[in-house]
Formats: C-alpha cells, sequence, structure tokens
C-alpha cells in the first residue's frame, strides 16, 4: 500500500495525461527517449512519475533547443522537453484549465478548446469591413521575454494549489541545452514547445493585454492568437494613439513592441478614398489586402479581404521544391500522390478556408513538377511540355481526387 504523498495528485491522472500525449507524438527530447521506448516500460514509467509528482521530488531536466526556419534569415528556438516531462505537464495543464479558461477574453483564440485562427481570421475579415484602420501589433520576443515575477504573480491570483505552483516554477527554471551540448541558464521567458506554455502565455497576455484593453479601450475591438494581435480602429490618429499606449504599456510589463513589425495599415476598398503607403498586414499565415471580389450578382467589386499569405506561399513553394518529385522516377503517380497527401490536405484545409483561387495559384508548383516527372517518366511526353500538361489535365478531370489541391477547396474540410 503506498504511503500518503505530500501532493494528491491521482494515479488516472497521470494516465489521463500520457495519452493526451501518446495522441499528440512529438520528438524526443534530451534523453533521446522516444514515446514508443517510454511505453517499452509503461507501467513502472508512469508509476515512477507519479511517485516523483505526488512526493514534490521531480525536477524536470534540461528543455532540448531545437531551432526551426522561421523566414529565409532567421529562425524560431523551440524547447523541447522529454516524453516524461511532457506527460507532467499535461498533468498540470490539467488541472489548470478549467480554472484560467472560463476567465479568458471571447477574442482570445489561440490554444482554446472550441477556438481556432479560422474563427479568429473570420472575425478579423468582417471587423476590416467595418472598421477603416488595423493596428497590426508585433511583440519582440514575446516567449523568451515573458516575466516570470508577473506570470506567477497572476498565476497565484486563480489557484493555490502548490504542487501547480511548485512544478510551474520549476519548468520555468529549467535550463536549455543547446545543439553542442551547453546548458544554458534561463532568467524569463517560457520555451515554446513546451506543453504548459500556451497556457502561461495566455494567461499572462490576459492582464497585460486584454484586461488592460478592456479596461482602457473598450470600443476598440482586436483578435488575439497567442502573441499575434490586431486591433480595429476607426481612424489613423486613433490608431497611432493606440500604438504609443500600447508601447508604454507592455514596457511596464518587461516586453516590447517590434518597431518595424508593428504597423498601422489602410483597409482600402472600393468605397474607401484616399491612399496610403501601408495598405496590407498578414495574420496567422493570411495575407489581408486589397483584393479583387465578386458579389452575389456576379458583379466584380475590391473588398479588403484574407487570403493565403505571400510569405506562406513562399514557404509552401520552398518546401515543395524540397520534394524534388520530378527525380521520383522509381514510384508511380498514385504513390507520389499518398506520399504528400498529408502536407498538401493540410494546407489546403487551412489556407483554402478564405480566398481559395489564392491557394491554387500557390499550388500550381505541384503541377509544375509532377509535369516534369511525366516528362521524365514517359518519353511521349519528354520534348512535348504541350503534350506534357495536357495528360495532367486529363488524369486530374479522371481522378479529381487524387492530389488534394485538385479537388473542389469547398469539399475538403
Amino acid at each position: 500500500m503506498d504511503k500518503p504523498k505530500p501532493f494528491g495528485i491521482a494515479k488516472r491522472e497521470v494516465w489521463e495525461a500520457y495519452k493526451r500525449v501518446k495522441v499528440n507524438q512529438g520528438t524526443a527530447g534530451v534523453d533521446g527517449q522516444s514515446i514508443e521506448q517510454f511505453e517499452g516500460d509503461l507501467r513502472n514509467n508512469l508509476y515512477r512519475l507519479w511517485n516523483r509528482l505526488s512526493s514534490g521530488s521531480y525536477f524536470p531536466p534540461p528543455v532540448r533547443r531545437v531551432d526551426i526556419p522561421k523566414d529565409e534569415k532567421s529562425t524560431r528556438p523551440l524547447g523541447i522537453p522529454t516524453v516524461c516531462d511532457r506527460i507532467a505537464q499535461t498533468v498540470a495543464k490539467r488541472y489548470l484549465e478549467p480554472i484560467l479558461e472560463p476567465l479568458f477574453h471571447g477574442d482570445s483564440y489561440g490554444y482554446r478548446r472550441d477556438r481556432s485562427a479560422h474563427q479568429a481570421l473570420s472575425v478579423a475579415r468582417q471587423r476590416c469591413w467595418r472598421y477603416d484602420w488595423v493596428l497590426d501589433l508585433d511583440i519582440k520576443s514575446f516567449f523568451d521575454t515573458i516575466d516570470w515575477k508577473l506570470l506567477l504573480r497572476a498565476l497565484r491570483h486563480h489557484t493555490d494549489c502548490k504542487w501547480v505552483l511548485l512544478y510551474i516554477e520549476r519548468w520555468l527554471k529549467a535550463p536549455v541545452s543547446m545543439p553542442d551540448g551547453a546548458l544554458v541558464e534561463r532568467k524569463q521567458g517560457t520555451p515554446q514547445g513546451a506543453v504548459i506554455s500556451p497556457l502561461l502565455a495566455n494567461l499572462f497576455l490576459h492582464y497585460v493585454f486584454d484586461c488592460w484593453m478592456a479596461r482602457h479601450y473598450p470600443d476598440i475591438p482586436f483578435e488575439r492568437y497567442a502573441d499575434d494581435i490586431v486591433c480595429h480602429c476607426v481612424s489613423e490618429e486613433q490608431a497611432r494613439a493606440l500604438q504609443d499606449a500600447l508601447a508604454q504599456r507592455f514596457a511596464q510589463c518587461h516586453l516590447a513592441l517590434h518597431p518595424h513589425k508593428t504597423r498601422v495599415v489602410y483597409c482600402k476598398d472600393a468605397n474607401r478614398r484616399g491612399s496610403y503607403p501601408e495598405q496590407r498586414f498578414d495574420f496567422l499565415g493570411y495575407g489581408f489586402c486589397p483584393r479583387s471580389s465578386r458579389s452575389r450578382e456576379g458583379k466584380l467589386f475590391v473588398s479588403f479581404a484574407p487570403a493565403v499569405s505571400a510569405k506562406a506561399a513562399k514557404a509552401m513553394h520552398q518546401r515543395i521544391r524540397r520534394w524534388r518529385l520530378h527525380h521520383r522516377n522509381d514510384l508511380a503517380l498514385e504513390e507520389i500522390a499518398r506520399w504528400v497527401q498529408p502536407v498538401l490536405t493540410g494546407w489546403v484545409r487551412y489556407y483554402g478556408r478564405f480566398h481559395p483561387t489564392a491557394l491554387r495559384r500557390a499550388l500550381r508548383t505541384v503541377d509544375d513538377f509532377l509535369v516534369r516527372w511525366a516528362k521524365r517518366k514517359y518519353k511521349r511526353l519528354r520534348a512535348r511540355p504541350v503534350r506534357a500538361w495536357g495528360w495532367l489535365r486529363r488524369v486530374q478531370a479522371r481522378q479529381p481526387n487524387l492530389f488534394a489541391h485538385w479537388a473542389p477547396l469547398s469539399t475538403v474540410g
């Protein structure tokens, strides 16, 4: 029989947390242990974790630093916890979510149940039609600069659970294991990639931004997805005044607005006069700008609307090039389709929601490589590009669902 533990954490909670981590998969942490390896001695591994969590003796290992490409010139640092640590963080997250979720603002969409990026985009689109100006906010290195003292103060305001407070503080202070093996101590921030980080980030910005806006600027609506924020203003003067006020507010909370990426944007459309230098902004992978649209009556007009952003389209193009489909003559067309289908389906489901014709143009690169593949595969098409394109169009007509971007985008969801 187990002795009473200082912290009343049920074994069932550890089991439920493990099941959620298993579904999400993820790569190995500093110990190199995968989910499959952890499951090799599942019963004992889960028991040991529960025992350490319940006794207060659990100390998280360092998080493994991985840099992923952000754009052509920069990378985004991720902190990858071990499988065991992801389970432990999920235990804490399952405890905190029911407490914090009801507090969050209705226009906070990031990492919340029953909320999505598409909802945030849909609301942003509608508000861009109603408000002439947008303040597009970019918080400089947000996850890396969260102030621990302020974050823990906010957390203590909503829970006095000793084990939750203890372990969250330990997770915040866990060092980072760099690619060369060096351990780097941290004094602020919460690693992107950690299970608990999105919830803590939402709590932090709930007080730094959401509540502050509701108190000082209740007439200015906004959409926030984690640290990606768009505010809607009635005039340029109001937008610039808000920008100055938010710069001061964020500075008080030890954050900073990016001086070049934070912009005031005019939502130009057919009914709005004037010409201003900034008439586009990106939000959640979509580019908002004046676009040619068609009314229900079939008439063309200019609307300020979202479509896949140029940055996202460029990233897709680069990934498609790395596939080198035209060199895979060892595969049949159906095998190529199965290989790329998961990625294409993800792009179509996400970027095909608004202005899907822009996505079709972006994914034409796939067809370009398929034609090049066909010209290498079949001698009769080798020197005849027009005939090769005709062959591809006939395949598309016979099998419109073979590749995700061939199907009518409205049917993919």
